[in-house]
C-alpha cells in the first residue's frame, strides 16, 4: 500500500459519498457504478470501499463528532465541505493507522481540489477541533 494510493481512493471516496448525499442511492451501486466509469487505476479500492460504506454507516455518529464545531447548522453546510468532513472525522475515529496530521492535510488538500475557495480554512478549523476532543495531537 503506497500512500498516493490512499490519496487517490480518498479522491475517489468523495466523489462517491457527494453522489450519495446528493442521490441517497445505494451505496453499493455507487461504488459499482463508480468502479465502471471512473479510472480506478492506482486507488487503493479496499480502502475507497472502506471509507464510502464507512461514512454511509456512520453518518449520524460522524456529524455528532464534528456539528456543534461548526459555525452553521449542519443542513447549511454545502455539499462538498460535509463529504470532507464526514470522510475525514471517519478517518480520526474510526481508522488508527492514519495519523490525525494526515487525515488533516488529506482533507485539507480534498478541499482545495474539490470545495470552494476558502473551504480548507472551514474545513480545517472544524476537524483541528475534533482532534481535541477525541485527545489525539
Amino acid at each position: 500500500m503506497k500512500p498516493s494510493e490512499r490519496r487517490k481512493a480518498r479522491h475517489c471516496a468523495i466523489q462517491a459519498i457527494y453522489q450519495w448525499q446528493m442521490t441517497k442511492a445505494n451505496v453499493g451501486d455507487i461504488e459499482e457504478q463508480f468502479k465502471i466509469d471512473q479510472d480506478t487505476k492506482g486507488v487503493d479500492l479496499s480502502y475507497f470501499r472502506d471509507l464510502l460504506f464507512g461514512v454511509a454507516i456512520h453518518c449520524n455518529e460522524l456529524d455528532k463528532a464534528f456539528a456543534s464545531y461548526l459555525s452553521r447548522p449542519l443542513e447549511e453546510v454545502d455539499m462538498v465541505d460535509k463529504a470532507i468532513l464526514r470522510l475525514a472525522t471517519y478517518e480520526l475515529t474510526r481508522r488508527d493507522d492514519v495519523p490525525p496530521r494526515v487525515v488533516i492535510n488529506e482533507a485539507i488538500e480534498l478541499a482545495k481540489a474539490f470545495a470552494a475557495d476558502d473551504s480548507h480554512k472551514f474545513v480545517n478549523g472544524v476537524l483541528d477541533k475534533v482532534i481535541k476532543s477525541l485527545n489525539k495531537r
